[in-house]
């Protein structure tokens, strides 16, 4: 395993000196169509444009006397019903391509500037801290969105996290022990880090409270971040794709997997964390929504506004927020698509500020009129 890039260390990882708030970013890469995931039940313009694909009310489960959830993602209704989630609806960014790669690309930097808008977040915070497992994405790569950060780390398990044996081990405490540099101080917080990983190696993992991982790389994903979290590594920011939305064909075929993989994977997520949830927010985004209206192979081309999920402690919810558009033809954009009219940044703005960036805002987006959105009420 490589060590990370030389950083100024400005804590030591022993678990209850570290920061507890965590901040888990999930990107659902192919975009996911909101009008699906949560239809306006009482839009009869909806139901216009998609006499085979909508969700009627009677599958739905009504969330405030017009929108509803899609059947598949009931495991996440309680959450809402509960006031642990939020749901803002008509949401994007400004991009108007309606291409994959520059939606994301520009979604992920937070702008057009250069880094990642999570990276930027670690890096500008007052009282900002540097510890090497404080950013992990889980998967093969660190997506755009963590670039720039002091120190990140991408992994699929905890089991990546290895040195190979106890010789190599003592070898780099001992080259690392005298150096009073950066490269020094960064190789003993390496070094104090995996040997945190390696006690929760030998132990067998037990969800709390009954909550139940399946078996899926999402869910396996979110369960290692509990036990992170829940170990106090210094874990402050985390990245987790559920790719695979893009259902220009036979729509139900397929993302119906996808959102009981979205909502089981989040549902035990919360569950596990029980108490801690106070301390940690999940922000669910997308690069757009899907058109409107159905097209002639049962799927949906791409669009424009789709949905985001809040979750987590502090978060006023049980509502969707947001300004609907509707659905009529003078109100549609482009081709017919649903309008964006809330930037994904003043949904991000409220959770970063509480996540300790009052001030950091205008630098992590720059140019950017912050009017955040009032998640926490």
């Amino acid at each position: 395993m490589l060590l990370p890039t030389p950083v100024v260390t400005q804590t030591a990882l022993t678990g209850d000196a570290d920061d507890p708030r965590a901040l888990i970013v999930i990107f659902l890469r192919g975009a996911a169509d909101g009008l699906t995931l949560v239809p306006p039940l009482l839009d009869d313009d909806y139901h216009r444009a998609r006499p085979r694909l909508r969700v009627s009310p009677r599958e739905a489960l009504m969330l405030d006397g017009f929108f509803g959830l899609h059947p598949l993602l009931a495991p996440l209704h309680s959450l809402y019903t509960n006031g642990t989630l939020a749901i803002v609806h008509a949401a994007g960014s400004e991009d108007t391509t309606r291409s994959h790669f520059e939606a994301q690309d520009l979604m992920e930097h937070g702008g057009v500037t250069a880094g990642g808008w999570l990276g930027r977040f670690l890096r500008y915070r007052p009282r900002a801290r540097h510890g090497a497992l404080s950013a992990i994405a889980v998967g093969r790569e660190l997506p755009l969105s963590l670039r720039g950060a002091p120190a990140a780390t991408a992994m699929q398990s905890i089991d990546e996290f290895s040195l190979g044996n106890d010789r190599m081990a003592g070898a780099l405490a001992l080259l690392y022990g005298g150096e009073r540099d950066m490269i020094g101080e960064a190789g003993r917080e390496t070094l104090a880090a995996l040997a945190r990983i390696e006690k929760l190696r030998g132990t067998l993992y037990v969800p709390d409270h009954g909550a139940t991982y399946a078996r899926d790389d999402f869910a396996q994903g979110l369960m290692q971040l509990a036990r992170l979290l829940k170990a106090r590594v210094g874990l402050e920011a985390a990245s987790i794709d559920v790719g695979g939305w893009d259902s220009h064909f036979t729509q139900g075929a397929v993302i119906d997997p996808l959102m009981v993989k979205l909502g089981g994977g989040l549902a035990a997520f919360a569950r596990d964390m029980g108490a801690q949830m106070a301390t940690t927010t999940v922000v669910v985004m997308t690069e757009f929504g899907r058109r409107v209206a159905e097209n002639a192979s049962f799927g949906t081309d791409h669009g424009r506004g789709s949905v985001m999920f809040v979750m987590g402690g502090g978060v006023h919810g049980g509502r969707v927020l947001g300004s609907w558009p509707g659905l009529t033809g003078s109100t549609l954009e482009g081709p017919g698509d649903l309008p964006v009219t809330t930037n994904y940044r003043q949904v991000l703005a409220p959770i970063l500020e509480r996540h300790a960036s009052r001030g950091a805002l205008e630098k992590i987006f720059p140019g950017m009129i912050i009017e955040p959105l009032g998640v926490y009420g």
